[in-house]
């Protein structure tokens, strides 16, 4: 199969990044799932590097974001499906799943509700519940501008609004309100409300076997580390990776050190 996968799912039109490598069903495949109103480009660096090491890389635009069609599902469980759909399209029987935010909850029910599609796990600044203040919901719901400030602000450290990335040609806040600004109307709405609604009862959910990763930021006030002990307890194949001196956006701020993380995860899913 050539470069870039075009994918028909459900009747829509999906895009998936492949790292600019041919794509084969029968090698090792890891898919990334991005967060809300985001899209397959916070994943270059490290689709890059794994598509590179013989790995198939599926770093997946959700319906209604960045090149593919549709409309944006509705809640964290129809995302979930909808991968599970997209390994079937492309002729994946499983993959490591990679998720950011939003995405890390869509991969974390994907592994709940399909876990033979799912050979390892790494939840990116991931919590459950991951609960969205009633401003920014407001905010979202109005297509205000002012929900694209909260989540970018809110989004990194203090250090990182200085600027200074490690790795030159990273714009870290302009590039988040720049991406962010491209996202349909009410497409934002639609993922934080999925993001605040989902709700997990973890002394009634099966443990999940899956080798996983968590990988947190030490300043991330969005999903701080102390809120993903009730993921960690569903979770009893599990390790966390604390990246010093990171926000939320751990893919722009600290991005060879989360490559670094992932390299420990998902070759061992293969």
């Amino acid at each position: 199969m050539s470069a870039n996968l075009h994918l028909r799912v459900e009747g829509e039109r999906l895009f998936v990044y492949t790292g600019a490598r041919d794509f084969d069903p029968g090698r090792p495949t890891v898919m990334f799932i991005h967060g809300a109103a985001m899209d397959h480009t916070v994943w270059v660096l490290p689709s890059r590097y794994f598509a590179r090491h013989g790995i198939n890389v599926m770093a997946l635009d959700l319906p209604g974001h960045g090149r593919s069609g549709g409309k944006p599902l509705e809640s964290i469980e129809a995302m979930a499906d909808r991968v599970a759909a997209v390994l079937d399209a492309a002729g994946v029987e499983s993959a490591a799943l990679v998720g950011h935010s939003m995405g890390s909850l869509v991969a974390f029910d994907t592994a709940r509700r399909h876990g033979n599609r799912v050979s390892a796990l790494a939840l990116v600044g991931s919590a459950v519940p991951m609960a969205v203040s009633d401003p920014l919901l407001d905010a979202s719901r109005a297509d205000s501008h002012d929900a694209i400030d909260m989540l970018t602000y809110w989004g990194y450290s203090r250090e990182a609004w200085l600027g200074g990335n490690e790795n030159p040609g990273l714009w870290m806040v302009g590039g988040t309100l720049r991406l962010l600004e491209r996202a349909a109307p009410g497409v934002l709405h639609v993922d934080l409300a999925a993001c605040n609604a989902y709700r997990v009862d973890a002394g009634k959910e099966p443990a999940i076997e899956a080798p996983t990763l968590m990988i947190l930021g030490n300043r991330d006030i969005m999903t701080p580390p102390r809120n993903a002990a009730a993921l960690r307890a569903m979770l009893p194949n599990s390790n966390a990776c604390i990246l010093d001196g990171s926000g939320h956006s751990l893919m722009m701020e600290r991005p060879d050190e989360l490559l670094d993380a992932l390299i420990t995860i998902v070759p061992a899913a293969n």
